[in-house]
């Protein structure tokens, strides 16, 4: 930790940065009924966006944060988020479907490094025994780009234009980009860890169970998520500003269900993970089962389902890191790899599914895969027993 630089100085540009990093990759949920009928494409092909984004940091991720962990943190934070807001700006004016998909790939080939970095640098600007406290700060950031990068995204589109809501994305990482450039100090490390050493964790088998985990948890999640807009206008009939203030709602059961998540993960670390993919699997089968209903039933579990969703990502990243706390920022890529692994086959299976047989086939989905999620968490429980896991949660 730097004795001259305050932690309330620099946070704020970290937490929007990481809120536009998400925005940039998954407000395009909120507007694909748009993307199709500005490039005349399908559904499915729009779909292929985020999938392809997901793909794109699930092969790239560790390799490229390992190439990185020697480099200042400070230089490749600043200079990911230009290059995030420059890419925006461009998209806001694709002329084609290809074009915009291509200037998906920069930003995605940078998410796993600045994601890993970021976290690193937060934790750089707190005392060892807070660096707990500095991630979950951190992770305000990623809980507010998923669940109100999405709505934000729609509402813009609808109030303003499609390439407004692209812009604001584009603003939001500009001005992280200037505050980390003015706020952070240099962020060298002494002595980094070798990259043998950062490997060996690969060689627990409690590490890929974590991250089996972890890739059917997010496909489970994505696999309906990723079709939302869709989901809600066809199956409920609604309109692009009733969906835009129910992924809003969304938002906010997504914000009460990390709080409550971090909590129940310290006194409850299995069975707060184990009940993830069953809690899911209810609010897909209520949510299928409720067309026709009023606003006010839709709103409640509109909001479980936000809640449960978004606790999904701080329970399954704990579980994973802490198989491996000595190697933090690769394990960290690990996670962010992984999860998008399952958010590009969650994504193309979610839009193969809703081709085929509409919106049940994306409630069939993410049903069987969290069927499949809860097996792999209940597999590292039986193998290694929660008495070693409340360990490494207290």
């Amino acid at each position: 930790m730097s004795p001259t630089v305050k932690p309330l100085s620099v946070m704020p540009f970290i937490i929007l940065g990481l809120f536009g990093l998400y925005t940039l990759e998954l407000g395009v949920v909120g507007i694909l009924p748009l993307i199709v009928a500005r490039y005349n494409v399908s559904i499915a092909q729009a779909g292929l966006l985020m999938s392809l984004f997901a793909f794109i940091v699930a092969i790239s991720g560790p390799f490229l944060v390992l190439l990185s962990s020697r480099r200042d943190r400070k230089k490749i934070l600043v200079g990911a988020l230009f290059c995030f807001s420059a890419c925006s700006v461009l998209s806001a004016y694709a002329p084609s479907y290809s074009a915009l998909m291509a200037l998906r790939i920069l930003p995605a080939l940078l998410h796993p490094v600045f994601f890993s970095a970021a976290f690193a640098a937060a934790v750089s600007l707190y005392p060892k025994e807070r660096a707990t406290h500095a991630t979950t700060t951190a992770f305000i950031g990623t809980t507010l780009g998923l669940v109100f990068g999405v709505p934000l995204t729609t509402l813009t589109a609808d109030l303003v234009s499609y390439e407004a809501a692209i812009l604001c994305c584009a603003a939001t990482t500009l001005l992280a980009g200037l505050g980390l450039l003015i706020q952070l100090p240099r962020q060298t490390k002494a002595r980094p860890m070798s990259f043998a050493s950062q490997l060996a964790i690969l060689r627990r088998l409690s590490v890929w169970l974590a991250i089996a985990a972890t890739v059917l948890v997010f496909t489970t999640k994505f696999a309906v998520y990723s079709y939302a807009a869709e989901l809600l206008r066809d199956r409920m009939g609604l309109d692009a500003k009733t969906i835009s203030m129910m992924l809003l709602l969304f938002g906010v059961g997504g914000v009460t269900g990390n709080l409550i998540s971090g909590r129940l993960l310290l006194r409850w670390p299995v069975a707060t993970v184990a009940a993830l993919p069953v809690l899911l699997a209810c609010s897909y089968v209520t949510l299928y089962a409720l067309e026709g209903a009023n606003l006010l039933s839709l709103s409640v579990i509109v909001f479980f389902w936000g809640a449960i969703h978004t606790s999904g990502m701080v329970i399954t990243q704990t579980w994973l890191t802490r198989a491996a706390p000595e190697a933090h920022e690769f394990a960290t890529s690990l996670y962010v790899s992984f999860a998008n692994a399952g958010i590009a086959i969650g994504a193309w299976l979610g839009g193969v599914a809703i081709e085929r047989y509409g919106v049940s086939g994306i409630i069939a989905c993410g049903l069987g895969f969290a069927a499949l999620s809860l097996v792999a968490i209940l597999l590292k429980a039986w193998r290694y027993g929660g008495a070693a896991e409340r360990a490494v949660y207290a």
